[in-house]
Formats: C-alpha cells, sequence, structure tokens
C-alpha cells in the first residue's frame, strides 16, 4: 500500500514538474529542449531528486540546471499549488545523460 502511494505521488510530482518547467520557467537560461525524465521521492517525502535531461549544448545544459536549483524555491510553491501534500521536499536537480549516452550506443550499433 506504502509503495502505492508514493508512487502515485512521484508521479503527480513528475507531471506537475514538467509543467512548471515548460510553461511556468520564461528564462532565457533554461533549454526549450529541456525535459524531467524521472524523479526519485525519498519515502518521508523530504527530499526528491529530479533528473532532467537537456537536448541542447554543454553550456545550455549547465545553465538549465543551475538556473532549475536556483528557482527551487518557486518550483516548490509551484508543486504546492498543483498536488496536496503535507511537505514539500528539498529538490535536487541532476543531469541526466542517458538520452545522448543511447544515442551514442545506438551510433556505434549502425556502424557494426
Amino acid at each position: 500500500m506504502a509503495k502505492d502511494r508514493l508512487s502515485g505521488i512521484t508521479t503527480e510530482f513528475k507531471r506537475a514538474l514538467s509543467e512548471i518547467i515548460r510553461l511556468e520557467i520564461d528564462d532565457p537560461r533554461v533549454s526549450e529542449m529541456a525535459s524531467v525524465t524521472h524523479v526519485d521521492l525519498s519515502k518521508d517525502l523530504k527530499y526528491a531528486k529530479a533528473y532532467i535531461s537537456v537536448y541542447d549544448t554543454e553550456k545550455k545544459k549547465k545553465s538549465t540546471i543551475e538556473t532549475l536549483t536556483h528557482a527551487e524555491h518557486f518550483i516548490k510553491n509551484e508543486i504546492g499549488r498543483r498536488i496536496r501534500i503535507r511537505r514539500l521536499p528539498q529538490i535536487k536537480f541532476i543531469l541526466d545523460g542517458s538520452i545522448e549516452y543511447s544515442n551514442k550506443i545506438s551510433e556505434i550499433l549502425k556502424k557494426v
């Protein structure tokens, strides 16, 4: 039962975070090609790791993560408006390189 609840909250958290990044953050330092690939919430809902994939230059990837980290308070407030949970977790934004890695592997396989 607890896993189902945490899974549901994680899904809603990811959806809300994706909407906020896509629609609410109007900052040129955030890449338009940024998307939330995965969210890990701790069992006590104190901490969240948000994996962000950015399909852009290295400079833009770095600025996107830095800007999101700087805007954490705003993002937490917006998430609080969208989903009802008792405690809003501290969010750590992590650059997710899995898409680039899979593209690299695909290119290698095509060459073989």
